[in-house]
């Protein structure tokens, strides 16, 4: 069985793309779980994800639009998903946010 310490550096970063593309599929299939659910709780969301996508390119000295990486991760415009899928946050929602979010 091959560990993780043992792989060797291009075939790590083939299996992390490749983890990040299988994560953004679920989120784009997944549209009943609002961005909100996902701060909740795991602390970060769709936008969180399409800026560390961002923040990867500058990395690596490639300016990405922001609105370009949200495209990416919501499989759409953000204005279309938001259209298409966001409800309003509830009241409970909100509470558990602003009580975890200063």
């Amino acid at each position: 069985m091959t560990t993780i310490k043992s792989l060797d550096e291009q075939k790590q970063v083939e299996l992390e793309a490749a983890a990040f593309r299988t994560l953004v599929a679920h989120l784009q299939q997944r549209t009943d779980v609002q961005n909100i659910d996902l701060m909740n709780l795991a602390g970060f969301c769709r936008n969180c994800l399409s800026k560390y996508y961002v923040a990867a390119a500058a990395e690596q000295d490639i300016t990405l639009e922001y609105e370009d990486a949200r495209e990416r991760v919501y499989g759409m415009s953000y204005s279309e998903w938001k259209a298409q899928h966001q409800t309003e946050a509830t009241v409970e929602q909100a509470a558990a946010f602003a009580a975890t979010h200063d």
